[in-house]
């Protein structure tokens, strides 16, 4: 498993138009994204006592989350993740998933996972018999992103965050979601061995310093 840096920083909306032109500048927007950007839907997992949510807000150094997640309303191709954190650095484990896996699993239809040729799906359904993992919230988000081939360099900015509350009626697209309170836009910075200066002053941002925030456990802000 290979793990990578990652800087997150809490910004305004003048911060976010004068990210887009430094960016915009130095950085080229991910092929994937519609007009500079895209929607992001995720369902994330956790266990009856909460543990993913208490290790974030606990700041446990080795930690663990899994979701499943979309992009841009297109169902016809669903990730698993699993997203694992240690000593401030991130990795993420993915494997595409049809609509018809990604519905039974939501729906806890899970007794085919455990001969999956997948290791990840595999794992999910050991993570679901012992520790009781279960589907927990929705959360969406608009995701701005630029990437910077030497480094591997990837910048986000993303914004509006909302919350399913505890819905995970993940697949339905008409999905009534909320604002997760008073979510503040995102800045994330993640890079392979080293941050060329180039990406590091365009993202410079006087007076922010990199912080701890996880949209999952502001999409249980409300419980």
């Amino acid at each position: 498993m290979e793990y990578r840096h990652e800087w997150k920083f809490e910004i305004s909306y003048l911060d976010l138009l004068v990210l887009r032109q430094r960016l915009g500048a130095v950085m080229r927007p991910d092929g994937h994204a519609v007009d500079g950007r895209y929607h992001i839907r995720s369902l994330y997992f956790d266990t009856p006592g909460d543990r993913a949510l208490r290790e974030k807000q606990d700041g446990v150094s080795r930690r663990e989350k899994f979701r499943l997640r979309y992009y841009n309303g297109d169902t016809s191709l669903i990730r698993l993740e699993k997203k694992s954190k240690l000593a401030g650095l991130g990795s993420k484990e993915t494997v595409l998933l049809t609509r018809e896996e990604a519905r039974k699993i939501v729906e806890g239809e899970i007794g085919w996972m455990g001969s999956d040729a997948r290791e990840l799906v595999r794992e999910l359904y050991v993570k679901r018999k012992i520790q009781g993992l279960e589907p927990r919230t929705v959360v969406d988000y608009t995701r701005e992103p630029y990437v910077f081939e030497p480094g591997n360099v990837r910048v986000t900015l993303d914004y509006d965050i909302r919350t399913g509350l505890g819905s995970t009626d993940f697949l339905r697209p008409d999905l009534v979601t909320v604002p997760a309170g008073e979510t503040p836009i995102l800045m994330e910075v993640k890079w392979d061995r080293y941050l060329p200066d180039i990406i590091r002053q365009a993202a410079a941002l006087p007076g922010r310093r990199a912080a701890a925030f996880s949209k999952y456990a502001q999409g249980r802000i409300y419980g």
